[in-house]
């Protein structure tokens, strides 16, 4: 069970989870479920975490959804969390932020995962979609109403409708990814993704960002109220109250020729 998520810090305020079951094409059982909850859950609890790059082992595939071997064995519910959902991700609060990097395909419950997270980097190769209706299935950990969010409205519905993927060059084109790059180098790019938001002031992104995840779900007003009880906290901080020329200066060598 410790070896289907692996969890390192690669740099300063960066960690690096890894989906490994590559044999299964990362598909999630039971293990990843749980690991995959306990991680969220330590990238919580800890300070020095400010930033996540989720990925999954191998060449061939980001995550390729439910391990059907589980769900044909009657496992299914083990695949799902009671507080986290699906995969133990998909429904989790988190303050900080996730990056998916899609070296490999993106399918089903893979997609779902990686729609969860806040920002995705895919491999050239890398494609994404939502298969289930073609097993007599609801992308129901998430995919049915995160893709239209994440796309225009007709390319989400036609990728629901027909289960038939996406490949990476048109997801980047709508904007399900933040970039494409060829598959060796995705997870470095993801990790520069991740350097350059830990250059900013961890409370002021984790407030920015909990406001902008409910954008499309919220009245204005609320989100009005919102950004000023988050501007008033973070006047409280250190950082700010050091002003943005030391917190540059304090922040900066750590991460020249990075």
């Amino acid at each position: 069970m410790s070896d289907a998520v692996l969890f390192e810090m690669v740099e300063p305020h960066v960690a690096l989870v890894t989906i490994n079951r590559p044999e299964a094409r990362n598909a999630v059982n039971g293990a990843v479920a749980a690991r995959l909850e306990a991680a969220v859950d330590r990238v919580e609890a800890d300070p020095v975490i400010w930033a996540v790059v989720l990925t999954g082992a191998g060449p061939h595939a980001f995550c390729a959804g439910a391990d059907l071997k589980e769900v044909s064995a009657g496992r299914s519910a083990g695949l799902a969390t009671e507080r986290y959902g699906f995969g133990g991700f998909v429904k989790a609060t988190r303050t900080k932020l996730w990056i998916a990097a899609a070296q490999g395909h993106a399918l089903a419950g893979g997609l779902e995962l990686l729609l969860a997270c806040d920002m995705a980097v895919a491999a050239e190769t890398a494609t994404f979609g939502l298969p289930e209706v073609k097993r007599s299935l609801v992308a129901a950990a998430g995919g049915v109403f995160r893709l239209p969010r994440a796309l225009p409205k007709a390319i989400a519905l036609q990728m629901i409708a027909t289960g038939e993927p996406i490949p990476a060059a048109l997801a980047l084109q709508h904007g399900l990814v933040n970039a494409v790059v060829p598959a060796a180098e995705v997870r470095e790019a993801a990790l520069g993704l991740a350097r350059r938001v830990t250059a900013n002031a961890p409370v002021a992104v984790r407030e920015s960002l909990a406001i902008a995840r409910q954008a499309l779900v919220l009245d204005d007003e609320t989100l009005w109220r919102l950004s000023r009880e988050a501007s008033a906290r973070i006047k409280q901080t250190e950082d700010f109250q050091e002003g943005p020329k030391a917190f540059v200066e304090k922040r900066a060598p750590r991460w020249v020729g990075r």
